[in-house]
């Protein structure tokens, strides 16, 4: 498990005025059976932490005292997109919890040498595990796909014990597509739409001005 350490603050807030509070972000930690304690975290720290462990548990330091904790949330400045503060939560780790985690490609579709494209209709999946057992990451091996009929859903993925994906188990995860025949779609009778369909009611000109030469 990955470590990381913070410090609890005094003040409260997301502002920090002191100068010993540079390259800090301010956060909360909170959880079942423990009080919620404002804190300071390394931003550099952070970010590498979390780049690493994305929604898996952390060994978290607080001026000594241990936590095992999950990034719950994190907030960014709109206008920079600058990491502005975090939550951490510390969950019952006898309980399950669910997480999104991202989805690694690993392979080579054979499907792709006949010209396809690949296709990965999402880039995360939300996962249902213990705290302990939440990977950082879901690996799909795509070596299967020999076909453009071949597809890859949500109960083919090889998953670590303990963790199930929540999600429809027919879903298409990854597939190839099939390239687009442009001969094909270039001798198509091209739809003339420059002429509306005449609505309900509506007479021609023609018929109107031969019934004004019939009064």
């Amino acid at each position: 498990m990955i470590s990381l350490k913070a410090n609890a603050r005094k003040e409260k807030g997301k502002i920090f005025r002191s100068k010993d509070e540079a390259g800090f972000i301010p956060a909360v930690l909170y959880g079942p059976g423990i009080e919620t304690i404002s804190l300071k975290v390394n931003k550099k720290d952070f970010e590498k932490v979390y780049n690493e462990v994305g929604e898996t548990l952390i060994d978290f330091d607080v001026d000594g005292k241990n936590y095992s904790v999950l990034v719950h949330d994190t907030q960014s400045d709109p206008l920079t997109s600058e990491l502005i503060h975090v939550d951490f939560y510390q969950p019952n780790l006898t309980e399950e919890v669910e997480a999104d985690v991202e989805i690694e490609i690993i392979g080579e579709a054979q499907a792709l040498k006949l010209g396809g494209t690949l296709i990965t209709n999402m880039r995360e999946l939300t996962v249902s595990a213990l705290p302990k057992d939440l990977p950082s990451e879901i690996i799909i091996d795509v070596s299967s796909l020999n076909t453009f009929d071949d597809v890859i859903m949500i109960k083919d993925i090889s998953l670590p014990k303990g963790v199930t994906i929540v999600g429809r188990p027919e879903e298409i995860v990854v597939k190839v597509m099939e390239p687009e025949n442009v001969d094909e779609e270039l001798a198509k009778p091209i739809e003339d739409v420059s002429k509306e369909p005449e609505k309900a009611g509506e007479k021609k000109e023609e018929e109107v001005v031969q019934e004004e030469d019939n009064k």
